[in-house]
């Protein structure tokens, strides 16, 4: 089954002659459990493509399905309901709440969804366990490395068991050593079957995928599968140009 989907995905800003068309008509399927990587140059539209997955912008034309249900003509007030039900994000710049301690962040978004206080924590407790900020739970995002930071924003897009995790450039803030702690989780997270999106200009990043797809001016220009989250080509899909 397909947890996300798009047809014929068009994103444009401006007007007249300098309209700039940042997706151009995609078509993408990701199946459930797939760990998908997004690479190209900056300004080629992979954080935009993103972001119109996630509901974070509003498409120019064409449709984004999640699960069962198309997104793109929902009202914001039901769309901000299924982004918090179904879709983590984790972000380059991290986005924790610098008031509230680490935990807290965590326990956030269920919350928001209307879980209890004792299911939040119980859940935030296990996630930080997992990502191993078991130690650090009470302390503030100021208190933290900005590798541990990373590690406490993938345990929040993971509060509410989502149908698919969209992470926006996840290690460019971080060092060799966080980015290593980062990509162990990726691999974990996938190897437990989560569906994952991730744009990314790090090539260490798109090697533990399943899958990868090059964009370049709004468009795919090929997509890959990948072997065993090695890196290595087990077979070309498609390629344009």
């Amino acid at each position: 089954m397909n947890v996300l989907q798009t047809r014929r995905l068009t994103k444009e800003h401006g007007a007249g002659a300098s309209r700039v068309r940042a997706v151009d008509e995609v078509d993408l399927d990701v199946p459930e459990g797939q760990t998908l990587a997004v690479m190209g140059p900056s300004g080629c539209g992979k954080s935009t493509l993103l972001h119109l997955l996630g509901g974070l912008e509003r498409p120019t034309a064409g449709e984004v399905w999640i699960g069962q249900r198309r997104t793109d003509s929902l009202s914001e007030r039901a769309l901000a309901r299924l982004r918090r039900r179904s879709i983590g994000f984790v972000f380059q710049a991290f986005h924790l709440v610098d008031e509230l301690s680490t935990a807290e962040n965590v326990e956030l978004p269920a919350l928001l969804a209307g879980r209890s206080l004792r299911e939040a924590r119980r859940r935030a407790d296990f996630l930080l366990d997992q990502v191993g900020l078991a130690d650090r739970a009470r302390h503030l995002p100021s208190e933290l490395s900005g590798g541990q930071r990373q590690r406490a924003a993938i345990a929040r897009a993971l509060a509410n068991e989502p149908q698919v995790v969209l992470a926006d450039e996840p290690t460019g803030n971080l060092d060799t050593a966080a980015t290593t702690d980062v990509l162990r989780i990726f691999a974990e997270l996938r190897a437990a079957g989560q569906t994952l999106v991730i744009v990314t200009h790090d090539e260490r990043v798109a090697a533990t995928a399943d899958r990868l797809i090059s964009m370049r001016d709004g468009m795919f220009v090929d997509d890959t599968r990948l072997l065993d989250g090695t890196g290595r080509l087990a077979g070309l899909i498609g390629l344009e140009g």
